[in-house]
């Protein structure tokens, strides 16, 4: 057997090595215990243990699988805004969005309701747009006009609804998102929101000037990034801290919905609007913007309500209040934006709802008269 002073050397490296990795994964694990969201899934799923404990599995099933099913976009969104910070292409990309603030915003509430993203599905993409640097009037048109309708929808609602109200969805998710652009734009030229981003989301000031970075945030994108260290460590540490970011709280938000599913009768509570006369269309809000209201699940359910009495006004109602936001995806977006942002969010869902779904009704009465 080989001893001295080589064998030694050889086992103290060993053996250093060995304690990095443990101080490094007993790090890790305690910045994992301490994280609030992290303890709130948590605490979340063993309250619904103790109320059913034969639940915890099926949730716990259903949050993962929409996980699943979101990551190409999760994986995608970190991607492009791991890459544009790297590359320092932040700037370039704020510079061109910011000189076409009304067509940018066009544009996007018509992208936006051509896109097969629902409600939480948009966040990544919003994550990414926004710590790229593109203006948050534009961002807040497309994720306000994205969850309400996309083409395998619009084909669906068509065949199951019936071509007029699907096309008046259609045209909600568009002025949905113009309205949010547009009251973007007024707050924004009234002095208000500065950054839309928390810090925590933003890890740093959002672009290739963050803390520590020896990027010069006037130099001209680099797009082979790779080639600098400075570069490729910005790469790499926006592609941890965002993608970490995104999933424990999609996970959460996901669990939320599993929940709701699970223990609200969204059928019964959308068939009490039936009952409600004129109330029918801001109830219908009311009860939309807060719930989760699958796009797809939504068009059976509304065909059934509408056979028994709602008006069409408080059914586009609720499809579009239902499909743009709802506590999943609220807590999902109050993560990455700050308060102001947040709460322009919710008013413009809750208000444009109302609003088209009260022009529809109008539209629907002239008609008919």
């Amino acid at each position: 057997m080989t001893t001295g002073p080589g064998r030694l050397q050889s086992s103290y490296f060993d053996n250093s090595r060995k304690t990095g990795s443990l101080r490094t994964a007993t790090a890790a694990a305690r910045r994992l215990a301490g994280d609030r969201v992290v303890l709130a899934f948590i605490g979340i799923a063993a309250l619904a243990g103790l109320y059913e404990p034969e639940a915890v599995a099926p949730l716990l099933t259903a949050a993962a699988e929409s996980l699943a099913d979101t990551a190409p976009f999760i994986a995608a969104s970190v991607l492009i805004a791991a890459l544009v910070k790297a590359s320092g292409a932040d700037r370039l990309i704020g510079r061109a969005m910011a000189g076409r603030a009304h067509v940018a915003v066009v544009t996007a509430a018509l992208f936006g309701a051509l896109s097969p993203f629902c409600s939480c599905g948009v966040v990544p993409l919003i994550a990414a747009l926004l710590a790229a640097g593109v203006p948050l009037a534009p961002v807040m048109a497309f994720w306000l006009a994205s969850p309400v309708i996309d083409p395998e929808m619009m084909v669906l609602s068509w065949g199951v609804l019936g071509a007029e109200i699907t096309l008046a969805k259609t045209a909600s998710a568009m002025l949905l998102g113009l309205l949010g652009g547009a009251t973007v734009l007024l707050v924004e030229r009234a002095g208000g929101y500065g950054d839309a981003l928390k810090g925590a989301a933003r890890g740093g000031c959002g672009s290739s000037c963050g803390p520590g970075s020896t990027i010069d945030p006037n130099a001209r994108p680099v797009w082979a990034f790779w080639r600098e260290g400075a570069r490729r460590a910005t790469f790499t540490d926006e592609l941890r801290r965002s993608g970490w970011f995104l999933a424990k709280w999609l996970t959460l938000a996901f669990l939320l919905e599993a929940i709701m599913l699970r223990w609200i009768p969204m059928d019964k509570v959308a068939a009490g609007l039936a009952d409600l006369g004129l109330w029918s269309v801001p109830a219908a809000a009311l009860v939309g913007v807060p719930s989760y209201l699958n796009g797809y699940a939504a068009i059976p359910l509304v065909r059934g309500l509408m056979d028994v009495g709602l008006s069409p006004g408080a059914a586009l109602t609720f499809m579009v209040a239902g499909g743009v936001t709802s506590v999943p995806a609220a807590i999902a977006v109050h993560a990455l934006v700050r308060w102001p942002v947040f709460l322009t969010y919710l008013a413009v869902a809750a208000v444009g709802s109302i609003g088209v779904g009260v022009a529809y009704a109008l539209w629907v009465a002239g008609a008919a008269a």
